[in-house]
């Protein structure tokens, strides 16, 4: 079984930092893309950032140059460093990754965490 743990999620004032990590475990054989997704209050999910496994990075322009995702391949392990955080960004954070499991075939399948709320608020 493959599951991702997310954790650092918490409630911080406009202009504070957090840093999200997710943590793959199980039987993994190979992880590709990985990702950060949130889903605000009545808003559909959206993209946040997303590393390939060779550390090509892309960002939705609403975080850019706000946020900085980040991977420890030894660890399977993504992190995303949110700076300057805006009240928009309050949302529930969701990791997600492409995974390759043992004994799963030969194609990557996506797998989610189960979420982890961001708050910002004075």
């Amino acid at each position: 079984q493959v599951q991702l743990v997310e954790s650092g999620g918490g409630l911080v004032q406009p202009g504070g930092s957090l840093m999200l990590s997710c943590a793959a475990s199980g039987s993994i054989f190979s992880i590709d893309t990985m990702g950060w997704y949130r889903q605000g209050p009545e808003k559909q999910r959206e993209l946040v950032a997303q590393i390939t496994s060779a550390g090509s990075t892309d960002y939705a322009d609403s975080v850019n140059r706000r946020f900085t995702i980040s991977r420890d391949n030894a660890k399977n392990t993504v992190y995303l460093q949110m700076n300057s955080l805006k009240p928009e960004d309050t949302a529930v954070y969701y990791c997600n990754a492409y995974i390759k499991a043992v004994g799963g075939g030969d194609f990557f399948q996506p797998y989610w965490g189960q979420g982890t709320q961001v708050t910002v608020s004075s």
